[in-house]
C-alpha cells in the first residue's frame, strides 16, 4: 500500500477535507498514474451528498482524471511509463457479460466497478481522482492523444463520452436538427461534439444568458426554454433531443419538440421520478432513451476525435483547497463550464 494525498467528504453533505488514503501496490496489469488533473462533475456532487442514495465514506470523488504513466506491473502492455493518459467513470468490470464482451463495459450484467463510491474485486473500496495518483487495471485506462492538454482533456473522461456516445449512436451528423437541453458541464461538450459530426445543433437552455457563449461553442440557434413561445416555434423541429440537465424536466413539452420517430435521450438524472404522459411518445412513434458515459472504447474513439477537431472542455482550473466552494457555484450554475483541480495543490 501507499499513502497519498486527497481530498475526501467525511461523511454526507459534510464539506470536503484534505486527508490522505491508501493505494494499492502496483499488480501485473496495472498501471500507477501521476494525476495532474481532475474534473469536478455534477455528480460527484450528487454523490458526496447521498442524492443518488447510500454511498460510501470517506469518500474521495472524481471521475475525470487526467495524467501521466509513473509505473506498470510486469504483464501491461498497453502503456508505458512517461505516457498521457485517462481514467472516466469506471475501473473494472466482470469482463465476461455479453456487454463487456461488445465493448459495453458501463453496462456490465454484474455492474461495473465505478472509479468511487464503489468496491472493487478484491473487496476493497474505491477512491476517485480528487487525489496525487491512482491505481488502475491497464484495461480501464485510455490514451489521451498529444492534440489535447491534460487539463481540458479531463472533463472529456465523463462530460466528453457521456454527450459523444448518443450523439454517435443516435445519427447526430449533416442532414440532422439536434437540440442540446442545458449548456453546462455537460451541454457545452453536447454543442461541441455535435457541431463537430456536422449536425444543425441548437440549445436549449432556462434564458438567454449564455447565448453568446452557446453560439461561439458551435450552436447554429439559441431558445429560453422559460419562453412559452419556444415550444410553439420549434413544434415537430428536431431529430435527437439531448438533454443534459439534472432537473426535472417538462418531458411531454419537449417531446412535442421532435420530429416523428425522433429520439430524447436522457443523460442527466434528476433525483426525483419524472411524469410522463405516455401519449406525447405515442403519438409521433417517439423514443424516450436513456445513456450511460460509454465503453473503454468508445471513450478513446471519443478522445482520438477530440483532438482531431481541436475539442477541449472550457475549463476554471482551482486549487484543492477552492473545491468546497466550486460545489457551491456548480449548485448555483455558476461555472464555465468545468471546474478542473490542480491536483498539485492537494
Amino acid at each position: 500500500m501507499t499513502t497519498v494525498a486527497a481530498y475526501a467528504a467525511p461523511a454526507p453533505k459534510a464539506p470536503l477535507e484534505r486527508t490522505t488514503i491508501e493505494r494499492r501496490e502496483v499488480r501485473e496489469f496495472d498501471v500507477l498514474i501521476d494525476i495532474k488533473f481532475a474534473g469536478i462533475c455534477h455528480s460527484d456532487i450528487h454523490q458526496a451528498q447521498e442524492g443518488w442514495g447510500e454511498a460510501i465514506f470517506p469518500m474521495v470523488p472524481g471521475h475525470e482524471i487526467a495524467g501521466v504513466v509513473s509505473a506498470v506491473g510486469p504483464g501491461v502492455t498497453k502503456f508505458a511509463v512517461g505516457d498521457r493518459v485517462g481514467v472516466g467513470c469506471m475501473v473494472d468490470s466482470c469482463r465476461e457479460c455479453e456487454n463487456c464482451k461488445a465493448g459495453r463495459e458501463q453496462y456490465c450484467v454484474q455492474g461495473n466497478v465505478p472509479t468511487y463510491n464503489g468496491v472493487g474485486h478484491d473487496g476493497e473500496p474505491t477512491y476517485g481522482g480528487y487525489s496525487q495518483n491512482v491505481v488502475v487495471d491497464e484495461n480501464f485506462v485510455v490514451r489521451i492523444p498529444d492534440g489535447l492538454s491534460l487539463d481540458v482533456a479531463a472533463p472529456l473522461l465523463c462530460a466528453g463520452i457521456t454527450l459523444y456516445s448518443p450523439l454517435r449512436r443516435f445519427g447526430a451528423g449533416p442532414g440532422k436538427k439536434v437540440a442540446i437541453v442545458g449548456l453546462g458541464g455537460l451541454g457545452h461538450m453536447g454543442v461541441k461534439i455535435a457541431h463537430a459530426l456536422g449536425a444543425e445543433v441548437t440549445v436549449l437552455s432556462q434564458s438567454l444568458r449564455k447565448q453568446e457563449d452557446g453560439l461561439r461553442l458551435g450552436a447554429d440557434h439559441y431558445y429560453a426554454t422559460s419562453d412559452p413561445k419556444t415550444f410553439e416555434e420549434l413544434a415537430g423541429t428536431f431529430d435527437l433531443i439531448v438533454s443534459t440537465v439534472s432537473a426535472p424536466l417538462d418531458f411531454n413539452a419537449y417531446l412535442s419538440l421532435l420530429k416523428t420517430e425522433g429520439t430524447l435521450a436522457n443523460v442527466g438524472a434528476p433525483e426525483e421520478p419524472i411524469s410522463l404522459n405516455l401519449f406525447s411518445v405515442i403519438g409521433g412513434g417517439k423514443t424516450l432513451a436513456g445513456s450511460m458515459i460509454g465503453g473503454i472504447a468508445e471513450t478513446q474513439e471519443m478522445l482520438d476525435f477530440c483532438a482531431e477537431h481541436g475539442l477541449g472542455a472550457e475549463i476554471e482550473l482551482i486549487r484543492g483547497d477552492q473545491i468546497n466552494e466550486a460545489y457551491e457555484r456548480v449548485q448555483a450554475s455558476d461555472v464555465r463550464y468545468r471546474f478542473v483541480i490542480d491536483t498539485a495543490t492537494i
